[in-house]
């Protein structure tokens, strides 16, 4: 069975704040090897994602691996940053450079901050207390220029010090073979984690893979488009996550990284469906009805 983590986005609402601790209590039984909690595009959740990553790590006693972005803030701010999650007993950082306020032009550093995702994580490996994790993309950035782009990133953030990469979602099993391969070949050793979305809405689904650059196999959309028809959406996303996980694991995949969203139902339900059972003493339910 492979190991698995969890991302959570922090909350912005006392009804949002309710949600996020089900979900991580919720989940915890599964025995992550690490949770990760996000920024807003442009730095804007800062305070609460520290207050989030806090909270988890001490009221579940996960061990949580922080979001930091480039974005909005000066080198000495990003630091000041670190030493905070340091002090709230963090270990693990997952460096970004983070997505541009809404709606901006596009990325811009700070006069005085990192300009990339790299320049962070050289930071971060020369601070010395903290184990780096980064982003891949498995499909082409929107910003990626030539094919190779998105695999010679992340040989530059691994040589930069990050010791495991988690991919954007995608929908087909080859797509991260494709991209395990192509980094293989460019000389990255760094484990390269597939990040996995169980779908809680397909209309939400497929404005998100729009925005990220995320192909959706004609097969999975109708097979969606006539499971909403017919009232079994839900059923048809557990169906094609754990197809999915499935397809992976028996690829030589070790680790999966959902994405939870803040609902615990649909990752449990795929979980299920893959081996990865709640234990019978933990008093959680749960029905994919």
């Amino acid at each position: 069975m492979p190991n698995v983590s969890f991302e959570f986005f922090p909350p912005q609402s006392l009804e949002a704040s309710f949600r996020l601790w089900e979900t991580a209590q919720a989940l915890a039984p599964l025995k992550p090897g690490f949770v990760s909690v996000t920024y807003g595009a442009g730095g804007t959740t800062r305070k609460l994602t520290h207050e989030a990553v806090a909270a988890i790590h001490k009221n579940y006693g996960l061990n949580v691996a922080a979001h930091l972005t480039c974005v909005n803030a000066s080198r000495a701010e990003t630091m000041d940053i670190v030493n905070a999650y340091h002090d709230a007993g963090v270990t693990e950082i997952v460096a970004l450079r983070g997505d541009p306020p809404k709606g901006s032009a596009g990325f811009e550093p700070h006069p005085e901050g990192f300009a990339s995702s790299v320049e962070l994580i050289e930071a971060l490996a020369a601070d010395g207390r903290f184990t780096i994790r980064c982003g891949a993309y498995p499909e082409p950035h929107p910003e990626a220029k030539a094919p190779l782009d998105d695999v010679r990133w992340l040989k530059r953030k691994t040589d930069a010090g990050a010791t495991s990469a988690i991919t954007q979602f995608f929908f087909e099993a080859d797509t991260y073979f494709r991209f395990r391969d192509a980094c293989a070949a460019e000389g990255v050793r760094a484990p390269i984690i597939p990040g996995i979305l169980p779908i809680q809405s397909w209309k939400g689904a497929k404005a998100f893979a729009a925005r990220c650059g995320a192909h959706v196999p004609t097969e999975i959309a109708e097979g969606f488009e006539q499971a909403v028809t017919e009232g079994r959406e839900a059923e048809q996303a557990v169906a094609v996550c754990a197809a999915l996980c499935e397809r992976l694991i028996a690829g030589g995949v070790e680790d999966l990284h959902f994405y939870t969203l803040n609902r615990p139902d649909m990752t449990l339900a795929v979980c299920d469906a893959i081996g990865l059972k709640l234990p019978d003493t933990c008093g959680c339910a749960f029905s994919a009805a």
